[in-house]
This record gives C-alpha cells, sequence and structure tokens, in this order.
C-alpha cells in the first residue's frame, strides 16, 4: 500500500484484527467516537490513514521507534546503499519465511 492511500474499508481491517473500535482507534490516537465516524464512511484524514497502515497493516508499534531509528536509516541509503539493498532483501526473505511458515508476520515486522 502507497503513503496515503485510500484505506477502503478500515471496519473490514478492524474485524479481520479482531478487535473492538476502541482497541484499534486507540492505538492510533483517535477517539473510538471518531474510529465509528470513519467505519461508516466519513472522510479520514491522511494522518489518521497514514497512522492505520503503519500500525494495523504494517504492524509497526509506534512506541518503539525513534527518530534515530528513521537517521540511521537514511544514513545508510546514502553512504551504503549495497548495505542497505542487501539488508531489505534479507529481512524481506525473512518475513516470506516466517509468512510461509505461519508464523507471526508481526513478529517479523518488530
Amino acid at each position: 500500500m502507497k503513503l496515503f492511500e485510500k484505506i477502503a474499508n478500515p471496519r473490514e481491517i478492524r474485524r479481520k484484527l479482531g478487535l473492538n473500535q476502541q482497541e484499534f482507534w486507540s492505538r492510533i490516537g483517535v477517539t473510538q467516537s471518531g474510529g465509528s465516524r470513519y467505519e461508516s464512511g466519513r472522510n479520514m484524514p491522511k494522518p489518521v490513514r497514514e497512522l492505520l497502515r503503519l500500525v494495523h497493516i504494517e504492524q509497526i508499534d509506534l512506541a518503539k521507534v525513534k527518530r534515530e531509528d528513521f537517521e540511521i536509516v537514511e544514513y545508510l541509503k546514502e553512504t551504503h546503499p549495497d548495505l542497505y539493498k542487501s539488508l531489505r532483501k534479507a529481512v524481506r526473505a525473512r518475513i516470506e519465511a516466517l509468512e510461509g511458515e505461519g508464523g507471526d508476520t508481526a513478529a517479523a515486522h518488530s
């Protein structure tokens, strides 16, 4: 999914994850009533869509992400692009292997 791509049905994502509205929306800083409105078709702002994608689709624990992590990634991309590409390929292979084993893909992203 591309950055800021339209989230077609947040209710479907929430139900697939087995979460109630409070659990699902509070993880991205949205009230239950606000989340209910988005699930009913109200336009979702780009920042909310992106948080939903990161937290519930990409399974990123925002509490663990630090600004320094992004700076390290950017530094690695700029100064060692071959190493960055190699690491990215290895991580993708690891995720695919875990998914193939029926493993938890959330664990693969942590």
